[in-house]
């Protein structure tokens, strides 16, 4: 987004901290440069610094640094299995056959659109009903956005009374943030220790479990009605493939990677996508001017329909304009999950080598 899209919006606080906006790696990289290595304890991190350096890096070398480091945290939640902490082949065949799996069942194209649209019409409806009265978004919003991801995965919506379901988004919370915490890093260090302390890394194993229970409550719902020339979620997809089996000797499709898979569709799209909405929401009481005219172009270009569709986004210059604003403007993630290197690698000028070797 412009300069220009910044300085529309008035409030000098926000404008100034968007000008001067800094991180912590842009400020070793003026002393170090661009390419630098951190220790975390005993194991270095090597940092690069700028959206150049990143882009060129993860576009040129993708294939050599596309695994993830065998942390004690990530062995503890994913015992190897699903996308997210994997590596090697069942990285490779997992991510593979999942992006079949989200394509065929519609992701990015129209089909998907009216259920996202049904779900958002309740959300407008549930702040509806709260009128008048204050109120905390981010459960409701995180329901929404859970019940998008649960008709892709399980096939059907729950209900906003479902306890369960709420464990469930929990989990997906609780991992997230304690991903990014001084626990998470403490139960690197010291695992046996910390599998025997109280605190919350605890919590977030509970619930976990909880969320493997949960998924296996479905795919055995699933394997009971199940038509394998007809399925209808990702459970149903992946259920067919090993229905049909492999003569492969090397696959890795089984029932835990699934379950580790369903985890962390979730995972993906709870936290983020309800933190970016919770922050719109934020800059449009901040900043009711930008709200009116969002709200003003709405009304002149939908004609009062009740229902907004993907396309409109072209007759939607300005709307289309906030959205994307806030989120290169809001704050999600403090950082991404630590990549692996496996092949010698030569990136901007510095040799990095197999870990192992």
């Amino acid at each position: 987004m412009s300069e220009a899209m910044i300085g529309s919006f008035k409030c000098p606080k926000l404008k100034e901290a968007a000008a001067n906006r800094t991180c912590p790696d842009s400020k070793l990289a003026k002393t170090y440069g661009n390419t630098f290595t951190l220790w975390l304890g005993q194991s270095p991190a090597i940092v690069l610094n700028g959206c150049q350096a990143i882009r060129n890096t993860l576009m040129t070398h993708s294939e050599e640094m596309a695994g993830r480091p065998a942390t004690p945290i990530f062995e503890r939640l994913s015992r190897g299995k699903g996308v997210v902490f994997s590596s090697g082949e069942n990285w490779k065949q997992q991510r593979r056959f999942s992006l079949m799996i989200l394509r065929n069942l519609g992701l990015g194209k129209k089909s998907l659109e009216g259920q996202i649209a049904e779900v958002a019409q309740n959300l407008v409806e549930s702040f509806a009903s709260n009128k008048g009265i204050a109120l905390d978004p981010e459960p409701i919003l995180a329901q929404s956005v859970a019940n998008v991801t649960s008709a892709v995965v399980f096939g059907h919506h729950f209900s906003k009374d479902d306890n369960g379901f709420h464990q469930f988004i929990e989990g997906s919370n609780s991992t997230a943030r304690f991903l990014g915490s001084v626990w998470a890093r403490l139960f690197d260090a010291f695992p046996r220790l910390m599998e025997l302390l109280p605190g919350p890394h605890q919590t977030v194993f509970r619930l976990n479990d909880f969320q493997s229970r949960f998924v296996k409550e479905e795919i055995e719902s699933h394997w009971e009605k199940i038509i394998p020339e007809e399925p209808q979620d990702f459970i149903d997809f992946y259920l067919t493939k090993l229905v049909k089996g492999s003569d492969d000797a090397t696959t890795t499709f089984d029932q835990d990677n699934l379950i580790r898979l369903a985890i962390e569709l979730f995972g993906a799209s709870i936290e983020t996508t309800t933190s970016t909405l919770c922050w719109a929401l934020l800059y449009m009481m901040t900043q009711p001017d930008i709200q009116e005219k969002v709200q003003k172009e709405l009304d002149a270009v939908l004609d009062e329909s009740p229902v907004i569709q993907y396309e409109d986004r072209k007759r939607l210059p300005y709307t289309n304009a906030v959205i994307h604003e806030i989120q290169r403007y809001c704050n999600i993630q403090g950082m991404g999950i630590f990549r692996q290197v496996v092949k010698d690698v030569s990136l901007l000028g510095y040799t990095i080598g197999k870990v192992g070797c």
